[in-house]
């Protein structure tokens, strides 16, 4: 598909959200993800675990940046690099969060609850696989779109952690294995930070090289 860039007069062939349906699309999984950061932030206190705490915070930050990238869909391109490069500078910040965190967590001795983890891990692995699919048709596009599919992505992945991370805490009655899903989620966030940053920031570049050659 051959899109136009808005405030360019060149042609680019990457996707930027202006589509009914993917706009009805990321509606749907900002309902989901907003449902299971109350779910998982709940089962993370009472469970005790830190990876379901940190997965929570994910569904929190992709929440707050879906709601961002819907409302910057048809700005000029600038603006829609601008809104990437917050969600990239905020995931890069929950996942230093998650890190200290984890590290504190490793000073105590309290083992988490691995029937929580595995179950609610089970159901947060569905609802974002579900978020997955109803993203898969748009996971190629401008810095905006290209991260709400990472953070999809990353979601899944994270689940399939913490689940893992609980039958392994059921089998060794350890915490360690909880708190390395937690820091592997961690370095997740960090590595999907720092693609979405470069992205964004070539973007805002390429808009202002433009800007300039107008004037």
């Amino acid at each position: 598909m051959e899109m136009r860039v808005a405030g360019c007069a060149c042609d680019n062939d990457q996707f930027d959200g202006q589509s009914p349906a993917y706009k009805r699309a990321l509606i749907a999984v900002i309902a989901i993800n907003a449902m299971m950061f109350f779910v998982e932030m709940l089962a993370g206190f009472l469970g005790g675990s830190q990876a379901l705490k940190a997965d929570a915070l994910d569904f929190a930050g992709d929440t707050a940046t879906y709601a961002l990238s819907l409302a910057v869909i048809g700005a000029a391109l600038h603006t829609r690099a601008t809104a990437a490069l917050i969600k990239g500078a905020s995931l890069g910040l929950m996942a230093l969060f998650v890190l200290i965190t984890t590290i504190a967590s490793a000073f105590g001795d309290a083992s988490p609850a691995a029937p929580v983890m595995s179950g609610v891990g089970l159901l947060a692995l569905a609802a974002n696989v579900a978020s997955v699919f109803i993203l898969l048709r748009w996971r190629d596009g401008d810095s905006n779109v290209r991260s709400v599919w990472l953070c999809s992505r990353n979601d899944a992945i994270g689940n399939v952690g913490v689940i893992a991370a609980g039958g392994t805490v059921w089998i060794t009655e350890s915490f360690w294995p909880d708190l390395i899903v937690a820091a592997l989620l961690a370095g997740l966030f960090a590595k999907s930070s720092l693609s979405i940053i470069a992205q964004s920031m070539q973007e805002r570049r390429a808009s202002l090289n433009f800007a300039d050659g107008r004037t």
